[in-house]
């Protein structure tokens, strides 16, 4: 089935807090819910000091998602996506936990970026609202992190993600449930801290309406209106009243409020002091509520790649200008890349790799933007480190991986840093690469002879015409260096 013909499309949120399931129904271009499911899961309650997720929050995680697996294993593959989030991004061991969960749900998980997060939840937003045109400030208080987002129709203008949550406030400020004037004070005192970073911008740019999304924030909307403190939305004098009651009440144990589901409460007042900070320190007026969160944003993400409306083609389009690339060289290195990629003597399974491969040939020269010595290295760094809208952390360290690859010594360490199963892609698009780089090494617009490529496993072998490397003996010291450096990863490269 190709991406064209899918029927049904899923997104699953593997958050901090919470796991959220949707699957949506495609027809004639619309998109209808047929099936969701939300699970606590408190995956952020399961780190230790040393930020490595318990093996009982693992547990209760791929318990989860063995129910989800089985309703979504049998999707075809590219229908659905998976995105973790702020404890995925925290744990050391998320790596040990990912082998486990992709076996369990049968789909390959994507780890994202606090801003990377910040712009699906902004799309997901605003695709749930009607389209006035008005610029709007989007807060999301997940269990691990808070998301910011300016924005204005479909596009998101700034997007920060702050670390403060409902579960990790929860448990630090509120322990053991109890509840009292100093412990608030102490929550939203650090939230300030941490919106102390973006409070002068935020406010500089403005916004004309703030939106709340998701869990906590619905939430206290639903308890400030069974409560009659507000007929429209959240305002601060309605959180005052909140606090007010949660501070008497003493302990989460004691909290009994119409609108928050009891698997809620634990964690309600970490996210109440967090939202009351928000409104103090960015001077929001008024929230109102979205329906729309991080699962839509992933859905309606994932259906512009199906729609070849990918936003990662438009990020390396963007540092291609910003840095300043050659693209001319660029096109030439793809071009060939891509012809290796797709002969049928080429027996390594890349197929669904093919954009990280033009991704790294458009990108490769970009470290040159530093300078010309070691410029692998330091595109290596760049791409390691820029905020890429639309990559995930894995897909970012494989571009990052390959880029530091294309030439010179191979990078064995860093190939170490990949999962076993990326390792191995990683490399074959390396020698890829390298092999199209080599060959264009003249910069030349004269066309190259059509050259024939075979793979077995670590073998290699180049076919040329004949007599055409003798007559171009610079091309052939290049590609006998280029077999040193590749046996030193285990490759072997023959020229004929």
């Amino acid at each position: 089935m190709t991406s064209t013909e899918f029927t049904h499309v899923a997104a699953v949120d593997l958050g901090s807090n919470s796991f959220h399931m949707i699957v949506m129904q495609l027809s004639d271009g619309r998109l209808q819910v047929v099936d969701k499911i939300k699970e606590s899961i408190r995956m952020a309650a399961g780190l230790d000091d040393d930020n490595c997720l318990s093996e009982a929050a693992m547990d209760r995680a791929i318990d989860c998602l063995l129910r989800l697996g089985q309703r979504l294993r049998n999707m075809p593959k590219g229908s659905v996506r998976i995105v973790g989030t702020n404890t995925l991004r925290k744990a050391k061991n998320s790596e040990e936990f990912l082998v486990r969960a992709e076996e369990a749900i049968g789909h390959p998980i994507d780890i994202i970026s606090g801003r990377e997060e910040a712009r699906l939840i902004y799309l997901g937003v605003s695709h749930s609202l009607e389209d006035d045109s008005k610029s709007r400030l989007v807060m999301d208080i997940g269990g691990g992190s808070t998301e910011f987002i300016l924005g204005q129709q479909f596009k998101s203008k700034k997007a920060e993600s702050l670390h403060m949550g409902c579960v990790v406030f929860s448990k630090k400020f509120f322990k053991q449930g109890g509840i009292d004037l100093r412990s608030m004070h102490k929550a939203e005192l650090a939230a300030l801290m941490e919106l102390e970073t973006i409070e002068k911008r935020y406010q500089k740019i403005g916004w004309e309406t703030a939106i709340g999304a998701s869990g906590t924030i619905l939430a206290i909307r639903n308890v400030i209106a069974a409560k009659g403190w507000s007929e429209d939305g959240i305002t601060l004098e309605a959180l005052s009243k909140l606090k007010k009651y949660l501070i008497a009440a003493e302990h989460v144990d004691n909290i009994n409020l119409e609108g928050l589901a009891s698997d809620r409460t634990a964690i309600f007042p970490g996210g109440v002091a967090i939202l009351s900070a928000a409104f103090k320190s960015l001077g929001i007026e008024r929230m109102y509520i979205s329906d729309g969160a991080l699962r839509e944003g992933v859905i309606y993400d994932l259906l512009g790649r199906i729609r070849k409306e990918d936003v990662r083609e438009g990020t390396v389009e963007t540092l291609e200008q910003h840095y300043r690339t050659n693209t001319e060289q660029a096109d030439r290195v793809e071009k060939l890349a891509l012809e290796f990629l797709e002969q049928p003597s080429q027996s390594w399974m890349l197929d669904e790799n093919q954009q990280h491969l033009r991704w790294a040939a458009r990108l490769h020269e970009i470290g040159t933007a530093i300078s010309y010595s070691q410029y692998h290295k330091h595109g290596f760094y760049l791409l390691s480190n820029l905020d890429m809208s639309g990559f995930s952390r894995r897909d970012q360290q494989l571009l990052a991986t390959v880029v530091r690859g294309h030439r010179r010594k191979f990078p064995v360490l860093e190939m170490e840093e990949l999962s076993k199963i990326y390792r191995v892609i990683a490399e074959q698009l390396c020698v890829l690469l390298r092999l199209s780089v080599v060959l264009h090494r003249s910069q030349s617009d004269v066309a190259l002879p059509a050259i024939r490529l075979k793979t077995n496993e670590k073998k290699i072998k180049l076919i040329f015409p004949e007599n055409w490397l003798e007559e171009h003996p610079l091309t052939k010291a290049d590609l006998r260096q280029e077999s040193e450096y590749l046996k030193a990863a285990g490759y072997f490269l023959s020229l004929k």
